[in-house]
């Protein structure tokens, strides 16, 4: 099973990260798009674009009904109401991708993933923190049809890493989160860098079919955090330490 670790820097505009964009392993990587609001097909180890967008839950849907793409003009995000990080994990890999920001997340609320124009795609908003709870920890399968992204998924374990835990606070039956108070970019202890654990299901543009959700999906939530050698601690044992 090939696992990687993927980390961005957080950015103002999408146009500011494409100036930065560097290919993971390029000797391997046949897709040439490069912008997460481009469409593309991609094969097994390509490299592929996806951006995620941090905003007010409202900021994604147009007209309070729609929701578009941040890649929509109509969105009309703007560099003060939002955040983007873009991520070029390759296909077929199990990623762990972190945002690391030193804005609090607070400020923005919620986070979309999303990738394509023409062919857009978009998760739904998932919710990141407010001025109570934080969510660090996230695991978010993407599904190809022929090499074509067709869809984002967050997948939830119903709070089973948390449960039991009076650390931890479990948000509408799905989240596991922790207080805001906690996190050292507001005095408390605990590292809260975002985590999302990546995953591919489908096919690629060779109909050969996408397995690393499988694999996922028989580890147990979270678990890709301890492979990282150099990631320290995982959320629940960093947070349990101090009590």
């Amino acid at each position: 099973m090939a696992v990687r670790r993927t980390q961005t820097t957080s950015f103002a505009t999408i146009t500011l990260i494409l100036m930065v964009l560097v290919s993971i392993d390029a000797a391997s990587d046949n897709n040439g798009q490069y912008s997460p609001c481009g469409d593309t097909t991609v094969a097994r180890s390509d490299g592929f674009s996806l951006g995620l967008a941090f905003a007010g839950k409202t900021s994604f849907y147009f007209n309070t009904t729609q929701q578009l793409s941040p890649c929509d003009s109509r969105l009309r995000l703007s560099s003060s109401s939002s955040l983007f990080a873009l991520f070029r994990p390759k296909v077929d890999e199990i990623s762990l991708l972190t945002v690391n920001t030193t804005t609090s997340l607070e400020t923005y609320g919620y986070m979309v993933a999303f990738a394509g124009r023409k062919y857009a795609a978009r998760s739904t908003p998932a919710f990141v923190a407010n001025n109570t709870y934080i969510v660090t920890s996230f695991t978010l399968a993407l599904e190809f049809q022929k090499g074509r992204l067709q869809n984002f998924y967050w997948k939830r374990d119903g709070c089973a890493k948390c449960s039991g835990s009076s650390n931890f606070v479990c948000l509408n039956n799905q989240d596991c989160a922790i207080k805001t108070s906690s996190c050292k970019n507001n005095g408390g202890t605990v590292d809260c860098s975002l985590g999302i654990q990546l995953a591919f299901s489908g096919t690629d543009k060779h109909l050969q079919a996408l397995n690393s959700w499988y694999e996922v999906a028989n580890l147990r939530q979270y678990s890709l955090y301890g492979v990282y050698s150099n990631l320290k601690d995982s959320l629940t044992n960093q947070y349990n330490s101090f009590f």
